[in-house]
């Protein structure tokens, strides 16, 4: 069951404080507010009210994932069996650490799932431990060679 559709009324200053926060996080209210034209104590209320909103969900730090040994990226499609429990598929997923990201998509696979391991062994356990969660038939893996860019900011 997909969460009610969320839509807040964004003006101009909004859109362009969420661009500058996507493209850096820990950017000063003084600094987005000279950026903006506005003062830091709108800034700040402004910001306020898009964390309280929902429209700015948090913050984090983007790492570079070979400098922590993570060193293959893979693409995961998991074609789901007639007798899914997609909650139970879902948790199962999310509680591995090695799933980065996970999408529901149409078409032939349920899900899309982004995963980043150590080596070539540790993606066939990870695809191993996929194909033995209970209402998953298989998966159809999508090795990723190079990165050319990831997590576009503008």
């Amino acid at each position: 069951m997909s969460p009610p559709e969320r839509r807040s009324v964004i003006d101009a200053v909004d859109q362009q404080l969420i661009d500058l926060l996507r493209a850096n996080g820990r950017a000063s209210y003084a600094e987005l507010a000279r950026q903006v034209g506005l003062s830091s104590p709108a800034v700040t209320e402004r910001v306020a009210k898009l964390e309280a909103s929902g429209v700015i969900t948090g913050y984090r730090a983007v790492i570079d994932p070979p400098s922590v040994g993570l060193d293959v990226t893979a693409l995961i499609g998991v074609i789901e069996s007639d007798a899914v429990d997609e909650l139970g598929v879902e948790e199962a997923m999310r509680a591995m650490p090695q799933v980065e990201d996970c999408w529901r998509v149409a078409g032939s696979e349920g899900y899309v799932l982004k995963v980043r391991v150590t080596d070539i062994p540790a993606l066939e356990a990870t695809i191993g431990a996929l194909n033995r969660i209970r209402g998953v038939a298989r998966t159809r893996t999508t090795v990723v060679l190079s990165t050319k860019w990831e997590g576009r900011h503008g």
